[in-house]
Protein backbone atom coordinates (compact mmCIF):
# COMPACT_ATOMS: atom_id res chain seq x y z
CA UNK A 1 0.00 0.00 0.00
CA UNK A 2 1.15 3.23 -1.46
CA UNK A 3 1.44 5.59 1.39
CA UNK A 4 1.73 9.93 1.59
CA UNK A 5 3.33 11.52 4.24
CA UNK A 6 2.06 14.89 4.99
CA UNK A 7 5.26 16.25 4.50
CA UNK A 8 4.77 15.17 0.85
CA UNK A 9 1.93 17.49 0.82
CA UNK A 10 3.88 20.43 2.55
CA UNK A 11 2.46 20.08 5.57
CA UNK A 12 4.11 20.33 9.12
CA UNK A 13 3.29 20.23 12.17
CA UNK A 14 4.39 22.20 14.84
CA UNK A 15 6.06 19.82 17.73
CA UNK A 16 4.22 21.21 20.56
CA UNK A 17 0.63 22.41 19.66
CA UNK A 18 0.37 20.06 16.52
CA UNK A 19 -0.81 23.27 14.84
CA UNK A 20 -0.71 22.32 10.85
CA UNK A 21 1.31 24.98 8.52
CA UNK A 22 2.74 25.00 5.92
CA UNK A 23 6.22 23.96 4.74
CA UNK A 24 6.78 27.04 3.91
CA UNK A 25 6.37 27.77 7.35
CA UNK A 26 9.35 25.83 8.56
CA UNK A 27 12.11 27.90 10.41
CA UNK A 28 9.68 30.11 11.56
CA UNK A 29 7.86 30.88 14.67
CA UNK A 30 4.33 28.55 15.32
CA UNK A 31 1.25 30.94 14.31
CA UNK A 32 -0.23 29.26 17.78
CA UNK A 33 2.51 28.74 20.57
CA UNK A 34 5.39 30.89 18.96
CA UNK A 35 7.45 26.93 19.12
CA UNK A 36 10.14 27.69 15.99
CA UNK A 37 9.13 24.93 13.34
CA UNK A 38 10.67 22.44 11.58
CA UNK A 39 9.45 19.42 9.60
CA UNK A 40 11.95 17.20 11.18
CA UNK A 41 14.12 17.38 14.52
CA UNK A 42 16.71 19.19 13.68
CA UNK A 43 20.10 17.29 13.47
CA UNK A 44 18.23 14.34 14.96
CA UNK A 45 20.43 11.95 14.09
CA UNK A 46 23.68 13.30 15.45
CA UNK A 47 22.55 14.71 18.21
CA UNK A 48 21.20 11.05 19.43
CA UNK A 49 24.19 9.46 18.16
CA UNK A 50 26.26 11.68 20.61
CA UNK A 51 24.32 11.39 23.72
CA UNK A 52 24.46 8.03 23.10
CA UNK A 53 27.99 7.46 22.79
CA UNK A 54 28.49 9.78 26.13
CA UNK A 55 25.76 7.64 27.72
CA UNK A 56 27.69 4.50 26.75
CA UNK A 57 31.03 5.95 27.86
CA UNK A 58 29.47 6.51 31.30
CA UNK A 59 28.27 3.23 31.23
CA UNK A 60 31.21 1.74 31.71
CA UNK A 61 31.87 3.48 34.97
CA UNK A 62 28.74 3.04 36.71
CA UNK A 63 28.88 -0.69 36.55
CA UNK A 64 32.83 -0.60 37.77
CA UNK A 65 33.11 1.94 40.49
CA UNK A 66 31.15 1.59 43.59
CA UNK A 67 27.68 2.67 43.62
CA UNK A 68 27.05 2.66 47.17
CA UNK A 69 29.41 1.88 50.85
CA UNK A 70 27.81 -0.12 53.17
CA UNK A 71 29.20 1.00 56.85
CA UNK A 72 28.73 -1.81 59.23
CA UNK A 73 30.51 -1.91 62.65
CA UNK A 74 32.65 1.05 61.29
CA UNK A 75 33.83 -1.22 58.19
CA UNK A 76 33.29 0.25 55.18
CA UNK A 77 32.03 -2.33 52.09
CA UNK A 78 31.92 -0.53 48.60
CA UNK A 79 29.76 -1.83 46.31
CA UNK A 80 29.52 -1.75 42.74
CA UNK A 81 25.82 -2.23 41.42
CA UNK A 82 26.73 -5.80 40.18
CA UNK A 83 27.96 -6.86 43.74
CA UNK A 84 24.81 -5.07 45.43
CA UNK A 85 22.71 -7.33 43.63
CA UNK A 86 24.52 -10.26 44.84
CA UNK A 87 24.50 -8.70 48.50
CA UNK A 88 20.57 -8.53 48.26
CA UNK A 89 20.37 -12.02 47.19
CA UNK A 90 22.50 -13.63 49.33
CA UNK A 91 20.40 -11.66 52.16
CA UNK A 92 17.58 -13.29 50.79
CA UNK A 93 16.40 -10.14 49.29
CA UNK A 94 15.38 -11.24 45.98
CA UNK A 95 12.53 -8.31 45.83
CA UNK A 96 15.35 -5.71 46.16
CA UNK A 97 17.97 -7.53 44.25
CA UNK A 98 15.81 -7.86 41.41
CA UNK A 99 14.73 -4.33 40.96
CA UNK A 100 18.09 -3.05 41.08
CA UNK A 101 19.03 -5.85 38.64
CA UNK A 102 16.04 -5.06 36.71
CA UNK A 103 16.38 -0.99 36.95
CA UNK A 104 20.21 -0.72 37.05
CA UNK A 105 21.30 -3.48 34.66
CA UNK A 106 18.47 -4.78 32.64
CA UNK A 107 16.71 -1.61 31.40
CA UNK A 108 19.73 0.86 30.56
CA UNK A 109 21.30 -2.02 28.66
CA UNK A 110 18.18 -2.40 26.64
CA UNK A 111 17.77 1.58 26.32
CA UNK A 112 21.02 1.25 24.97
CA UNK A 113 21.38 -1.09 22.73
CA UNK A 114 17.68 -0.46 21.54
CA UNK A 115 18.72 3.17 20.66
CA UNK A 116 21.85 1.86 18.93
CA UNK A 117 19.17 -0.19 16.64
CA UNK A 118 17.59 2.56 15.69
CA UNK A 119 20.38 4.94 14.63
CA UNK A 120 21.83 2.06 12.86
CA UNK A 121 18.24 1.24 10.75
CA UNK A 122 17.73 4.87 9.95
CA UNK A 123 21.09 5.57 8.68
CA UNK A 124 22.11 2.20 6.80
CA UNK A 125 19.16 0.13 6.23
CA UNK A 126 16.64 -2.31 6.95
CA UNK A 127 17.96 -4.24 9.72
CA UNK A 128 14.07 -4.59 11.15
CA UNK A 129 10.60 -4.25 9.87
CA UNK A 130 9.58 -0.46 10.53
CA UNK A 131 6.81 -1.08 12.98
CA UNK A 132 8.88 -3.09 14.81
CA UNK A 133 11.50 -0.18 15.23
CA UNK A 134 8.37 2.37 16.19
CA UNK A 135 7.55 -0.78 18.60
CA UNK A 136 11.04 -0.62 19.84
CA UNK A 137 10.69 3.46 20.04
CA UNK A 138 7.80 2.91 22.45
CA UNK A 139 9.07 0.62 24.50
CA UNK A 140 12.72 2.61 24.82
CA UNK A 141 10.39 5.90 25.80
CA UNK A 142 7.67 3.96 28.43
CA UNK A 143 11.12 1.85 30.32
CA UNK A 144 12.61 5.29 30.43
CA UNK A 145 10.31 6.66 33.18
CA UNK A 146 11.24 3.30 35.52
CA UNK A 147 15.12 4.22 34.68
CA UNK A 148 15.48 6.10 37.81
CA UNK A 149 14.45 3.38 40.14
CA UNK A 150 17.21 2.00 41.68
CA UNK A 151 18.45 5.24 42.72
CA UNK A 152 15.37 5.72 44.19
CA UNK A 153 16.04 2.34 45.67
CA UNK A 154 19.23 3.92 47.05
CA UNK A 155 18.17 7.50 48.11
CA UNK A 156 15.72 5.62 50.22
CA UNK A 157 17.84 2.98 51.48
CA UNK A 158 20.53 5.95 52.54
CA UNK A 159 17.41 7.64 54.56
CA UNK A 160 16.34 4.66 55.99
CA UNK A 161 19.12 2.13 56.74
CA UNK A 162 20.39 3.60 60.06
CA UNK A 163 20.21 0.46 62.97
CA UNK A 164 21.26 2.45 66.23
CA UNK A 165 24.71 4.05 64.42
CA UNK A 166 26.19 0.50 64.21
CA UNK A 167 24.70 0.43 60.03
CA UNK A 168 25.20 3.24 57.39
CA UNK A 169 24.38 3.43 53.64
CA UNK A 170 26.15 5.93 51.72
CA UNK A 171 25.96 6.80 47.84
CA UNK A 172 29.26 6.28 46.14
CA UNK A 173 30.52 7.47 42.89
CA UNK A 174 29.15 4.86 40.76
CA UNK A 175 25.65 6.09 41.56
CA UNK A 176 26.38 9.62 39.86
CA UNK A 177 27.90 8.16 36.75
CA UNK A 178 24.64 5.74 36.40
CA UNK A 179 22.22 8.56 37.08
CA UNK A 180 24.44 10.45 34.29
CA UNK A 181 23.40 7.91 32.36
CA UNK A 182 19.83 7.78 32.73
CA UNK A 183 19.94 11.26 31.93
CA UNK A 184 21.49 11.07 28.94
CA UNK A 185 19.68 8.14 27.67
CA UNK A 186 16.63 10.02 27.94
CA UNK A 187 17.66 12.90 26.59
CA UNK A 188 18.70 10.74 23.47
CA UNK A 189 15.05 9.26 23.27
CA UNK A 190 13.92 13.04 23.39
CA UNK A 191 16.26 13.89 20.50
CA UNK A 192 15.64 11.16 18.58
CA UNK A 193 12.93 11.75 15.47
CA UNK A 194 10.73 8.30 15.36
CA UNK A 195 9.75 9.57 11.97
CA UNK A 196 12.86 9.03 10.09
CA UNK A 197 12.12 5.33 10.85
CA UNK A 198 9.16 6.01 8.22
CA UNK A 199 11.18 8.22 6.22
CA UNK A 200 13.87 5.85 5.76
CA UNK A 201 11.22 3.17 4.55
CA UNK A 202 9.07 5.49 2.77
CA UNK A 203 12.24 6.96 0.53
CA UNK A 204 13.43 3.42 -0.10
CA UNK A 205 10.04 3.17 -1.88
CA UNK A 206 10.48 6.04 -3.75
CA UNK A 207 13.70 4.69 -5.07
CA UNK A 208 12.50 1.75 -6.56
Amino acid sequence: MTTVRALDRGIILCHVCHLQTSIHDENTPCPRCKTRLHARKPQSITKTWLLLITAAILYIPANLLPIMTVNYLGMATPSTIMEGVITFINLGDWFVGGVVFTASILVPSMKLIGMFILLIYVQYGRLLPPKTCTIMFRLIEWIGRWSMLDIFVIAIMVALVNFGNLSTIEADWGALAFGSVVIITMFAAMSFDPRLIWDHIESNEGNK
